[in-house]
């Protein structure tokens, strides 16, 4: 089965095509970086306009580079949330508009399950259920329990600023540009985690998680310090208070359910760091997808899409039968 995937949650316009869930034929993104990085993040309008700009070329070019054309396509996949709802409404309105004159059904996708799945495309044979999958990216943090059945339940989540987001804001107090990960991640490559960040929990006993309180932490320290600031080592400090946080919560979950693997997924697992930090704690049972499949992209959508054709039975006989706003 060909399936078409189709990812516009936030601001990356990618269009993937996959053969039975985990050969990938083609996979484009065209990325919006340029656009919002003179304002420190994604501005919600900005990427819905150049999502509908893109968005057609992007298609062109999955299907030029898989070398089919629509008719060979058997399944179409599309993210409808959560996300931004302009950005969303792009690609919806595409797949609806594909699905209709092509006669192809398509299927309506969680983004957060689609970035769980995207694991499973080049792992999914040595992964053994049950499992822990970690969300890590922009705009979430949230972990879950996979049973045997691959049926989903959130353990945790952040209640305020995601992971990645965190970064985003760390890196735009020290000026040092959009997006933050990478860069924060490079500079706490030669840099000691010498100051002593704050380890948030809730006054309720909850076991979800926190950010802000960090946040807060490094402003404070950014302007105590002034010319002074260890940039270094402060990036050093973050990094590893974030994968304590993240290791110490699956930690915990791992005394109170069965666990066989542990998948770290999301934009923020492609960095270095935190993958280390994984791997060195679960060793053979960790499992994170490559960097392309990390970041959003239609490949975990479409993947996902043939998972639940073929395991789950769902299915939309007409495209207008899923979502309509």
């Amino acid at each position: 089965m060909i399936v078409l995937g189709i990812e516009t949650s936030c601001d990356d316009t990618s269009v993937a095509i996959v053969e039975n869930g985990t050969k990938v034929l083609s996979s484009i993104v065209s990325s919006q970086i340029k656009v919002h990085s003179p304002f420190g993040g994604v501005v919600p309008e900005l990427a819905s306009r150049h999502h509908l700009q893109n968005i057609r070329y992007v298609y062109e070019e999955a299907l030029k580079l898989a070398g089919i054309t629509i008719n060979h396509i058997d399944l179409i996949g599309v993210t409808v949330g959560p996300g931004l709802l302009g950005a969303l409404l792009v690609g919806l309105s595409f797949a609806k508009g594909v699905s209709f004159v092509s006669g192809i059904p398509f299927i309506p996708l969680n983004h957060i399950e689609c970035h769980i799945q995207s694991v499973f495309i080049e792992h999914g044979e040595k992964i053994r259920l049950p499992a822990l999958a970690f969300v890590v990216s922009g705009g979430h943090t949230h972990l879950f329990y996979l049973n045997e059945k691959r049926e989903i339940k959130l353990l945790a989540k952040t209640r305020d600023d995601a992971v990645g987001e965190t970064y985003d804001k760390f890196a735009r107090m020290l000026d040092l540009g959009y997006p933050g990960g990478p860069l924060i991640d490079r500079f706490a490559r030669e840099g000691e985690p010498s100051y002593k960040l704050p380890i948030p929990k809730m006054s309720d006993g909850s076991d979800d998680m926190s950010f802000s309180g960090i946040k807060t932490f490094l402003l404070r320290t950014i302007q105590k310090e002034g010319e002074d600031l260890n940039i270094k080592d402060l990036a050093a400090s973050f990094q590893k208070t974030i994968a304590d946080i993240l290791i110490d919560k699956v930690k915990k979950f791992e005394r109170d359910y069965t666990v066989k693997s542990i998948l770290l997924t999301g934009g923020v697992s492609a960095n270095s760091y935190l993958r280390k930090r994984f791997k060195e704690e679960f060793e053979d049972r960790f499992f994170v997808p490559s960097p392309e499949f990390s970041t959003d992209n239609a490949a975990m959508v479409a993947s996902l899409a043939y998972h639940k054709r073929e395991e789950k039975g769902e299915f939309f006989q007409e495209c207008f039968s899923a979502l309509n706003f």
